[in-house]
């Protein structure tokens, strides 16, 4: 079997953050190209896109396989089945941080030479939620021939108000 015949790594890689952003108590979501293959309510979607909330608390029946993400959730309190082909999830990430992976938007057509790219090649990291308004305000950095000599962004200065807390007063 070569590499075209091969299964797409778009699912095991989308398995496996969402089993990472459960093992660190964060919330998974996924961003999702919202075309006619896709089951989600329409009138959340914006710009195409929908971004939906996956995790254990938010969904029902959750089913992350190879060709399908399959759940029931409440949308304005009413319950509706959410079905989506892997091929149409263009990103996963923690909502706490940011922290996640994009995946190359899908096309109905092939690159010059007959081959569709992979998802491997073109997959993405995500990192900073505060910076980039591109994808929901998470900034998209790429991480194939990433190099190590670059410095690291500057981390987003902390959220300048602070959780309300109770003072006992004896």
């Amino acid at each position: 079997m070569n590499a075209l015949e091969s299964a797409s790594t778009r699912p095991y890689l989308i398995r496996a953050l969402y089993e990472w952003c459960t093992d660190n108590a964060l919330t998974p979501y996924i961003a999702v190209l919202a075309d006619d293959t896709v089951q989600v309510p329409r009138e959340y979607v914006q710009n195409g896109e929908i971004v939906l909330n996956i995790s254990f608390d938010a969904t029902s029946g959750l089913k992350l396989g190879n060709e399908f993400v399959e759940f029931k959730a409440r949308f304005g309190g009413v319950a509706r089945e959410i079905i989506v082909p892997m091929d149409r999830v263009i990103a996963i990430y923690a909502r706490e941080n940011g922290q996640g992976m994009a995946f190359p938007v899908p096309v109905a057509k092939t690159s010059d030479d007959g081959v569709a790219p992979s998802d491997a090649e073109d997959a993405a990291v995500l990192e900073s939620p505060e910076e980039g308004a591109a994808r929901g305000g998470i900034q998209l950095v790429p991480s194939i021939g990433a190099s190590d000599d670059e410095p690291s962004p500057e981390p987003p200065p902390p959220p300048a108000r602070k959780r309300p807390s109770l003072k006992r007063i004896k």
